[in-house]
């Protein structure tokens, strides 16, 4: 039975009314569609990219074309081994049609492709860097695990830089799962997972390569490569060189957009075995350099010119193996480590440091008539070391047990029940439920969701990841952060329309953040310590999607209300969380015809959002966000162009972005709730070879 703090959150979805619903994008809710389901489809339990991955959806003039083609996606990121429109647990995909046109506007990394989704916010961490972590349905970014795969190749807590270093190039589809996750992946995913696919290669060889320059002169080429290796090997690779010069845009004397260059390669691996074995191996490494901080001669307010700087070098590798054992059964191992080394430079201050993260999992599936199962036990790594601050190593070692069950009662309704027991080497035993169902009546589906998990905290929160180590004091007697999630979703889908609600509602403990104090006891907060707030951060909310299909013309509009607060810090009643917009929606309009060209517009608005230590103002003034894209491709050859924000919206226009005085954790600039890349402008190439 759930308790009654987990009865009360689920019954509280209920006062959030549908005139404050919100909207989901234009790239996903794949999930929400309804399909006929057959028991091959819902029976593959490999977590084999193989098993569950397909040739890029071709669009078609037809408007039903996309129906047929969300039927036949078969979901990693749950285990189950169920195609979408199957899954208690509601899923999100972005697929392969969505992931080019983000290439053609943001080819260096998957930022756009991820931001512009609904419930989806990419919450700029580090002004003078632009690093930025990813929040679900308003859930702190570092709650978010980033996978590949189904594998943590970019570690258990992925850096807020890591977001920026990952192309998009070789992605088939990306799966979002909104709410705790960590029953199945442990507590690097209290707030959700975000699982980027990658592509399969074919029985020819093929690829593309894309060149893209910008206004603000940057610059990328990203290139990948597919072929049969023997009978039973296929291989890609993909690999990306992109550049970017600083650019100090409303000329203050801070870089507003950090330069970079940076490198990256990932080869893959798929063999099948001549009894249904496969196994997928990867290898990725990444290198850059990343500069921002004060331009030249420039100086901040206490007359001292401020470099802030980040090189950073990612080695690392993974495998999937899947093995049928009897009939109904199948063996499966996932495995991978990575290992990143930085070197931060904060003015006058240099950190070096190491990351490490490690996987091992084994598990076995099995299906019944009306039944899939997953059990399987796990062990988890996560290290970090300091050449500078030894204070601050850690070493967290996991091993774990988990199982999932997804049960048919009925033909329209499907359960889905899984639990993991993680136990913690620094925070014990840690146990992770959740519970889903599905009921799907014709052509509307419901789903409803609870879930309960942890996070384990690190000194990374969001202002050291953007400050450095250096004004940390020594962490102590912290507890493990948690949460309950709970969430309704209805989708109905009729002719040519689909529309969607989803309500929402998370309950956070024991959040860590940083307290400033003075160091030297003269007054001055100079100093910051780690500390786990007291009270509980509470989250409301709701999406809507509303797509229309009329021909080759797709119309998307949405919109997010979000109501979440914390405990105030002196106690004294409650304030809205940070940087977290009540109101915020969008609209997009997308004309298309495959193998011809492509148009499209895009406006989004972002609402007002409460600020914290902003001298300067204490809320902030709405915004909207206009693009303009269009690709016209002959052959195999697509000419692309991109505007972004097209008012030429900055937040130095509302107030300057330095602040007059240093903060406790060792930042000058403000936070950053709104651009301050002005408008910028963008062009390429992208050419297409083999089938």
């Amino acid at each position: 039975m759930l308790s009654y703090s987990a009865a009360s959150l689920i019954l509280s979805l209920g006062v959030i009314g549908v005139s404050e619903a919100s909207v989901v994008d234009d790239s996903i809710n794949t999930s929400g569609q309804s399909a006929n389901h057959s028991e091959n489809d819902s029976k593959s339990h490999s977590e084999n990219p193989e098993h569950s991955e397909h040739d890029a959806p071709k669009a078609d003039v037809d408007e039903h074309e996309h129906e047929e083609e969300m039927e036949t996606i078969v979901i990693q990121a749950t285990r189950s081994g169920r195609i979408a429109d199957e899954q208690p647990i509601r899923v999100e995909v972005i697929n392969r049609e969505e992931i080019e046109e983000k290439a053609a506007m943001r080819p260096g990394n998957i930022s756009m492709l991820v931001a512009e989704t609904g419930g989806v916010r990419l919450q700029t961490t580090s002004p003078a860097l632009g690093s930025a972590n990813i929040r679900l349905q308003g859930l702190y970014g570092r709650y978010t695990q980033l996978l590949a795969d189904g594998l943590p190749l970019y570690g258990n807590q992925a850096g807020s830089i890591g977001l920026l270093q990952v192309p998009p190039t070789d992605l088939s589809r990306v799966e979002i799962i909104k709410g705790s996750a960590s029953s199945l992946y442990g507590g690097s995913a209290l707030g959700g997972v975000i699982n980027l696919v990658s592509r399969t290669p074919g029985d020819e060889l093929s690829g593309e390569v894309l060149v893209n320059a910008t206004t603000r002169d940057g610059q990328d080429v990203t290139t990948y490569f597919e072929s049969p290796l023997s009978e039973n090997v296929k291989g890609s690779v993909t690999a990306g060189a992109h550049y970017q010069d600083k650019q100090d845009i409303d000329k203050d004397g801070w870089i507003d957009l950090a330069g970079y260059e940076r490198y990256t390669v990932r080869p893959r691996l798929f063999w099948e075995g001549q009894e249904g074995q496969t196994l997928y191996v990867t290898s990725g490494f990444m290198t850059e350099q990343r500069t921002g901080g004060t331009l030249g001669d420039n100086m901040v307010a206490d007359g001292t010119s401020f470099e802030q700087s980040q090189d950073s070098d990612r080695l690392d590798g993974g495998l999937v193996f899947s093995m049928p054992l009897l009939e109904s059964l199948t063996f499966n191992t996932r495995a991978s480590a990575m290992v990143q080394d930085h070197v931060h430079v904060y003015g006058a201050d240099i950190e070096e440091d190491q990351h490490e993260s490690y996987l091992l999992e084994n598990s076995i599936a099995g299906y019944t008539d009306n039944s899939d199962w997953v059990v399987g036990l796990a062990y988890q790594s996560e290290i970090f070391a300091s050449d500078t601050f030894p204070e601050f190593d850690y070493s967290y070692k996991v091993p774990g047990a988990f199982a999932q069950l997804d049960y048919e009662l009925t033909d329209q309704i499907t359960t889905s029940y899984s639990a993991r027991i993680d136990d913690h080497s620094e925070y014990g035993t840690q146990f992770s439920p959740r519970v889903s169902v599905l009921y799907r009546p014709s052509d509307l589906t419901i789903r409803g969701s609870y879930g309960e998990g942890y996070f384990a905290p690190t000194p990374f929160v969001e202002e050291i990841e953007a400050a450095g180590l250096s004004r940390l004091a020594p962490i102590d007697n912290l507890q493990e952060e948690r949460a309950k999630t709970a969430s309704l979703d209805v989708s109905y889908t009729f002719d040519d329309v689909e529309t969607s609600l989803t309500l929402f509602g998370s309950n956070v403990d024991n959040v860590t953040g940083l307290e400033a104090f003075s160091a030297n006891n003269d007054g001055t907060l100079d100093a910051v310590r780690l500390v786990n707030a007291s009270g509980e951060s509470q989250i409301r909310g709701s999406e809507v999607l509303l797509r229309y299909y009329l021909g080759d013309v797709k119309l998307t509009a949405s919109y997010l209300y979000l109501d979440a607060t914390e405990a105030s810090p002196d106690g004294d009643g409650r304030r809205a969380i940070a940087l977290t917009p009540r109101h915020s929606g969008g609209f997009v309009a997308m004309w298309e015809q495959h193998g011809n060209f492509r148009a499209g517009f895009e406006a989004y608005y972002t609402g007002t959002q409460n600020v914290n230590d902003n001298p300067y103002i204490d809320e902030t003034n709405p915004y909207w966000h206009l693009g303009l894209m269009g690709e016209i491709t002959v052959g195999r050859v697509s000419w692309f162009i991109n505007l972004e924000n097209l008012l030429d919206v900055k937040q130095t226009d509302e107030h300057p972005m330095l602040l007059p005085n240093r903060s406790p954790s060792g930042q000058w600039t403000t936070d950053i709730w709104s651009r301050n890349d002005g408008f910028i402008a963008n062009a390429g190439v992208r050419v297409k070879f083999g089938h």
